[in-house]
């Protein structure tokens, strides 16, 4: 409730803005997500930042795709309500993205053995009993090595 307060007081208006403006980025594909780096609207125009050149062709073409969705934010939700652009206009910015690419993992798992070599063998076949304690062997000296570790 103070929250909602605040937010309404004048002083505080940029804050309910960039609420508006995050939703307005995630009504947009990842694509574009990723694409632009910031938006802001000053004087009924829509100003959006993107990170590469390319992007800037993109959007170019699709600017009444943007404006639509920023149409359908300000009437479908009471907060956003004062975003009015009649203009766009899209830019190149050094700045990064607002969404934040995740630090890939490494999908090579690394974890301790845990098998154990102390298995009885029952086969009555001598290849199949040669294989078994080739296992054995195996998994010993993997135990030896983490034990080193």
């Amino acid at each position: 409730m103070i929250l909602s307060h605040l937010t309404d007081q004048p002083q505080f208006k940029s804050l309910k803005q960039h609420s508006c403006y995050k939703k307005f980025l995630s009504l947009l594909g990842a694509k574009w997500q990723k694409a632009i780096a910031f938006v802001y609207i000053q004087n009924n125009t829509l100003f959006v930042a993107v990170t590469h050149p390319g992007f800037k062709m993109e959007l170019n073409y699709n600017k009444d795709i943007l404006k639509s969705v920023l149409t359908q934010l300000s009437s479908f939700d009471k907060a956003c309500t004062t975003l009015h652009a009649e203009k766009i206009v899209i830019f190149h910015s050094k700045y990064r993205s607002i969404v934040q690419n995740e630090a890939e993992t490494s999908t090579v798992p690394y974890y301790h053995e845990l098998a154990s070599s102390d298995f009885p063998i029952k086969s009555q076949d001598e290849g199949l009993r040669a294989k078994f304690e080739e296992t054995k062997t195996y998994i010993r000296s993997q135990l030896e090595a983490a034990q080193k570790q």
